[in-house]
């Protein structure tokens, strides 16, 4: 799970649903464990998702070229970065501007909800 949520918000959810791995915004936290209100490393929020899940394919010795299919669902355009790295982009329950992004490409529009 990739998110631009702060990972003290999306953890527990992450965990409620059994994901493994959660790739959040993290805070910096101070010599005694209290939030600095600083976001330590790189933001997993537009290009940053990439950079982010870059590193944890690289902390598995692995890279984007070792996967045949990799599927990507948002329901926002900040997330045009990680979906353009797809060979699935999903747009799933889509705001207008990436619902519109997804018809011109021929991506696939997934609405979950009526």
């Amino acid at each position: 799970l990739v998110t631009a949520t702060n990972d003290f918000v999306t953890g527990p959810i992450a965990q409620a649903f059994g994901i493994s791995t959660l790739i959040a915004v993290k805070l910096e936290r101070g010599a005694d464990g209290v939030p600095t209100g600083r976001i330590d490393g790189t933001p997993s929020f537009r290009e940053g998702k990439v950079v982010r899940v870059e590193e944890w394919l690289a902390a598995q010795g692995r890279a984007w070229g070792d996967f045949a299919r990799i599927t990507v669902y948002s329901d926002s355009l900040n997330d045009l970065p990680l979906l353009e790295r797809a060979t699935e982009p999903v747009a799933t329950n889509p705001s207008e501007s990436l619902a519109r992004l997804a018809q011109e490409r021929g991506w696939r529009i997934l609405n979950l909800f009526a």
